[in-house]
């Protein structure tokens, strides 16, 4: 059965979606896959702290009274902050949805399917999201990240046109390395973050994310365009011919061995090689979104079936297809950024926790759009910072107001949920510095009501990243 698309509004004209698949119900808000009601054909409105039950069929939704329950609220509060382009992709109908080459594997194998920044996607397979994260943490997972956009800048003036647009110390990377970074504004706030990586010195090739795609390509284009014009020797190539897919997990390394004849006990993590896998000729890349050690892996999309289908044989059966419900409690636990969520184009990198990822030569001579900024920002620190949480109560949400003791206001949750790992409700957002350290107890209000909580380090699972001893 595929997903239906349920769009109404309130009597205060706030649009609303709500995607029915089987005999689940998803609320369609960016990225957070945590608002699952299983078994239910209903959801709950909030109608002035009365919960009201609203039925959903395929053709109708009825609502009684007049507000949208906290869900629907922060989903259209973000929409109308987002860029335009970007929001229209998850208002998509299901005609207009993408596939990647491995959509027909996905339902086969019991995928449930729903829209997702353009893309029809697995959100999760038979295993619940709380299994599969498990699982990938005491075995290993694999992801169907297709969505991704990848693409390659060339030329001899590659690193100097990139490093005018992220922050990252593009020319002190060695060959075959990479590192996450940050495309940024004028302003210093985020476009995007993306994972990119020197194969030599006139080629680097990165990731950037579905739901910025549209807009980082026009971003770079529009810049690439002024840099040429100036006799700057750099191409592109968007690499739509691949599949992208993500191997996590401690039996990620030794089931991809018995798949190629490259050691890779010597490869490490931000490492990137060029390889044979499976016989499919892929770009590798030590690396992933779930704290776990693991692979991505592009690779040519007419081999991307029999390459999954491999890597799935030889872990007989311990690697098992994961959605990207399981993807977003796996990163939240791992404390990573969620762009839309955690990071936004008025957020800095410095505001974000980020300034790891600024290079000690970009910090002294800047030259990356946005530097004034935020190399103010690294000198007087920043007035909010990202901070992890435990709380309890519900598992917050995004939105949820961060009060102090006395119910003064100190910031919002971005991302937060219930983390299968560590058995307790975890949180990401951002605070008034000052209120940013580790032990500074705090209330958050969900549905009206405040719940204790408490400002804790990250990663809140301890990352297990391969890295030489």
């Amino acid at each position: 059965m595929a997903p239906k698309i349920l769009a109404f509004e309130s009597c205060k004209g706030k649009l609303f979606l709500a995607v029915l698949f089987y005999n689940v119900v998803a609320f369609t808000f960016v990225n957070d896959f945590h608002f699952l009601l299983h078994g239910h054909t209903s959801f709950v409105v909030n109608n002035g702290g009365q919960r009201t039950f609203t039925s959903v069929t395929v053709f109708s939704v009825k609502m009684r009274g007049g507000g949208l329950w906290q869900l629907g609220q922060s989903m259209t509060r973000r929409l109308a902050q987002a860029d335009k382009t970007v929001a229209h992709r998850y208002f998509s109908t299901e005609a207009e949805l993408k596939k990647t080459v491995l959509y027909d594997f996905h339902v086969a194998n019991g995928g449930k399917m729903v829209p997702f920044a353009g893309w029809s996607m697995p959100i999760q397979y038979k295993d619940s999201i709380m299994d599969s994260t498990l699982n990938c943490r005491q075995n290993g997972s694999l992801f169907d990240v297709s969505h991704m956009c990848g693409l390659s800048l060339k030329g001899k003036d590659c690193m100097p046109f990139l490093e005018k647009l992220v922050i990252a110390d593009v020319a002190g990377l060695a060959p075959g390395a990479g590192t996450l970074t940050v495309f940024t504004n004028e302003k210093g706030g985020a476009i995007d973050d993306s994972v990119i990586t020197k194969v030599k010195d006139d080629h680097i090739y990165l990731v950037v994310n579905a739901g910025c795609r549209d807009k980082d390509l026009a971003h770079i284009e529009e810049h690439m365009k002024a840099f040429k014009a100036k006799g700057g020797d750099v191409s592109w190539h968007i690499h739509d011919e691949r599949s992208l897919l993500a191997l996590q997990g401690p039996l990620a390394a030794p089931t991809l061995q018995h798949l190629t004849k490259e050691d890779l006990s010597k490869f490490y993590f931000g490492g990137f090689r060029i390889l044979d896998i499976n016989g499919a000729h892929c770009f590798l890349t030590r690396t992933g979104y779930t704290g776990e050690d693991g692979f991505e892996i592009s690779v040519p999309s007419e081999n991307a079936l029999d390459l999954a289908k491999a890597i799935l044989e030889k872990s007989e059966g311990k690697v098992r297809l994961t959605g990207l419900g399981a993807r977003d409690s796996l990163r939240l636990e791992a404390g990573l950024c969620l762009y839309g969520n955690d990071m936004e184009q008025h957020v800095t990198p410095v505001e974000a926790g980020l300034t790891w990822a600024i290079g000690k030569r970009r910090r002294a001579e800047g030259g990356f759009l946005g530097a004034e900024v935020i190399l103010k920002q690294l000198e007087s620190g920043p007035t909010v910072r990202r901070v992890g949480f435990f709380s309890s109560g519900p598992p917050p949400r995004s939105h949820s107001e961060i009060q102090d003791d006395k119910g003064k206001g100190l910031g919002e949750v971005t991302s937060g949920g219930f983390s299968p790992c560590l058995k307790k409700n975890i949180a990401m957002g951002y605070v008034k510095s000052g209120s940013h350290k580790a032990g500074t107890k705090v209330k958050i209000v969900i549905r009206g009501k405040a719940y204790d909580g408490v400002v804790t380090k990250m990663p809140f699972v301890p990352t297990k990243y391969y890295k030489p001893s």
